[in-house]
């Protein structure tokens, strides 16, 4: 078994050093402008996931519409506090979120899906939030233990897109059923 922390003297003179990085400590063990650049490529997933949503909600018609297209709305809440999180957590880590609507297709791991059918916007979203579990799964693995907070943030995202492609998954059965 290893030995516990510093001697506190130790621990108190380092958090006086570079005060100006705020929660940034010498304990920070990630490259923190890679974890900047791989969430801001999360953010933008999210945000196209929120449009992507959101224009399903819109556009949802048919004799079962109302249900699955309430299902999209409260999707789309979910993945805008998925990206408030993200967004969040960018500038606790001294980066800047990159909201620029130009290239945010570009940098999103989903794709945006304009389909006209029921059938195949709920086909459409499964695919996206398969991308953002495999996603976000990597994510966790390549986090390890170098940023544990942005990890655990990740793992309770992937935890909400997981329930997301189950709620799919089953309105999906029930569409083919």
């Amino acid at each position: 078994m290893s030995e516990f922390l510093t001697d506190i003297e130790t621990l108190r003179a380092r958090a006086r050093q570079h005060i100006e990085h705020g929660p940034i400590t010498s304990a920070y063990g990630a490259d923190r402008e890679r974890v900047v650049a791989v969430m801001n490529e999360a953010l933008a997933t999210e945000i196209v996931c929120v449009l992507r949503y959101k224009r399903h909600y819109f556009t949802a018609k048919g004799l079962s519409a109302a249900p699955i297209a309430a299902e999209f709305l409260q999707h789309a809440n979910e993945e805008m506090e998925h990206a408030d999180q993200i967004a969040g957590r960018i500038t606790q880590l001294g980066g800047e979120p990159n909201l620029d609507p130009e290239g945010l297709a570009s940098r999103s791991h989903s794709e945006y899906d304009d389909s006209p059918g029921l059938l195949d916007m709920v086909r459409e979203d499964l695919v996206a939030e398969r991308i953002a579990i495999e996603s976000y799964s990597e994510i966790i693995r390549w986090l390890g233990d170098g940023d544990p907070v942005s990890r655990r943030m990740f793992e309770d995202i992937l935890a909400m897109e997981e329930e997301h492609a189950d709620d799919l998954l089953n309105i999906l059965e029930e569409m083919d059923g």
